[in-house]
């Protein structure tokens, strides 16, 4: 399904890939002078919020080993293997690739330490001994001039994303290695939900292509570990869910049927979840309108509103105001480094640390995917035949997904650090990659690879 896998589309996939490298560099030279001369970025080595600390770890060989693994046989293996196997098979890879980059770190300084340090969320569980007063008082404690006020990570998101550990250590799995283990886990599971999502919307021939793309990602740097990939696997699963319930209610007068409106529900549990873990993750309902419109079916609607009303519910009765939490983010947001981070700069920073998780095998397959795109939004008329074409139906789902990213980018609520933040985004972004001709795979497999491995061997991250 590759758009155009003529010398001069192989051509303009380098061109595109070398734009992307570029403006990494520029983004690193620019934002070091910057740094030199006022300090005002607040981060070590543009734009990553990272330091330059060449080393080796104990996943190192593991990781190699992946990698090679991945780019020698996953191509074939995504091709053959029955779509039942291909999902775990692709979920368990990602879990190796992501165990052994944060391995590469150590045990204790890559997964155990990472969510214990003074801005994260396990240094506050003793706080939420009564959950009722926790909850309630909640609000109270966002400004960084209120009393005792929390972390900046806790601060800087509704409580489902500090309750989720909370009830972790509950049930016996306190402290920072199984608080890492959980988000890798979670985390990884985003592979699987982005495949079953990309069979249900567009083909399976296309979640095959992508499968070792969505595997052999830079990204998984930061899902091991930080809470943010935790996050991006919350949402995938949400989507994935509408997916399916949506496609499985095209059939006019046909109703929704058990299992379409299970997953309909789950859906919405899920998407109220999301957005009570990260306040920007509101963003995604720009995807889920194009899962939606893709589908050609609202017919899911009514049981997602009530599960995220549900969960929304949930919190308020609890004491918690979203609203309210939102409000008072902002005021503690420019109350910290935010309000001297220049705005000028992370504007397009941010999209150079967005080609640093995604890879450059991700920019060269967007390249194709925005080359097919204006064909696309001039067929989103409610009126329009449905889109059959595999590439331009990719284009639809991508497209909004780079609409979310841009609305977080001009945002200005985004400056630094999304690298972490947009992982929920990012996650979706290297399904572009299954338009890139098949007798290129593995050269951008490679790419891929040899950027994550660079960035954790040459970088010490601060997620």
């Amino acid at each position: 399904m590759a758009t155009g896998d003529g010398r001069a589309a192989r051509r303009a996939d380098l061109l595109a890939a070398a734009a992307g490298a570029l403006l990494v560099v520029l983004a690193a030279v620019v934002g070091t002078v910057i740094e030199r001369a006022n300090g005002s970025l607040h981060v070590n080595w543009p734009p990553l919020y990272a330091s330059w600390f060449p080393h080796l770890g104990p996943g190192t060989p593991a990781a190699l080993a992946v990698a090679v693994l991945v780019i020698a046989y996953g191509p074939p293996l995504a091709a053959r293997l029955p779509w039942r196997a291909l999902v775990p098979a692709s979920w368990a890879a990602a879990m190796a690739w992501t165990w052994s980059l944060a391995l590469i770190d150590g045990w204790q300084t890559g997964v155990a330490r990472r969510l214990t340090t003074e801005y994260e969320y396990l240094t506050v569980i003793h706080r939420f001994d009564e959950l009722g007063p926790a909850l309630r008082g909640f609000t109270h404690h966002i400004l960084n001039n209120g009393p005792d006020h929390w972390p900046a990570h806790v601060a800087g998101h509704p409580p489902a994303a500090v309750l989720t550990f909370v009830g972790l250590d509950r049930i016996g799995l306190g402290g920072g290695a199984w608080a890492g283990a959980w988000c890798i886990t979670v985390g990884t599971s985003a592979v699987a939900a982005v495949l079953i999502a990309l069979r249900a919307l567009v083909d399976e021939h296309t979640a095959r292509r992508a499968a070792p793309f969505l595997v052999l990602v830079p990204a998984a740097v930061w899902v091991g570990t930080s809470a943010d990939g935790y996050f991006a696997g919350v949402a995938a699963w949400s989507l994935a869910l509408l997916a399916l319930a949506a496609t499985r209610s095209t059939t006019p007068g046909r109703p929704l049927g058990a299992r379409g409106a299970a997953a309909a529900l789950a859906s919405g549990l899920l998407l109220g979840l999301t957005c009570y873990l990260s306040y920007g993750l509101t963003l995604i309902a720009l995807i889920a309108a194009a899962v939606l419109w893709l589908a050609r079916s609202v017919r899911p609607l009514p049981l997602v509103v009530v599960g995220v009303l549900a969960v929304a519910a949930a919190f308020t009765l609890a004491g918690f105001s979203w609203w309210e939490g939102y409000r008072l983010l902002v005021e503690r947001y420019y109350q910290g480094a935010a309000a001297v981070r220049p705005y000028a700069y992370w504007v397009w920073g941010n999209l150079a640390c967005a080609v640093l998780i995604t890879g450059l095998a991700t920019v060269a397959g967007l390249r194709r995917t925005l080359a097919v795109a204006p064909g696309a939004l001039r067929r989103l008329r409610p009126s329009a035949e449905p889109l059959r074409s595999p590439s331009v139906r990719l284009a639809v789902l991508l497209s909004a997904v780079l609409l979310a990213v841009l609305a977080a980018d001009l945002s200005g609520m985004s400056k630094a650090e999304t690298e972490r933040i947009w992982l929920p985004f990012a996650c979706w972004l290297p399904a572009a990659c299954a338009l890139l001709p098949a007798s290129r795979r593995r050269h951008w497999l490679i790419a891929q690879a040899t950027l994550a491995l660079l960035l954790n061997h040459l970088l010490y991250t601060g997620w």
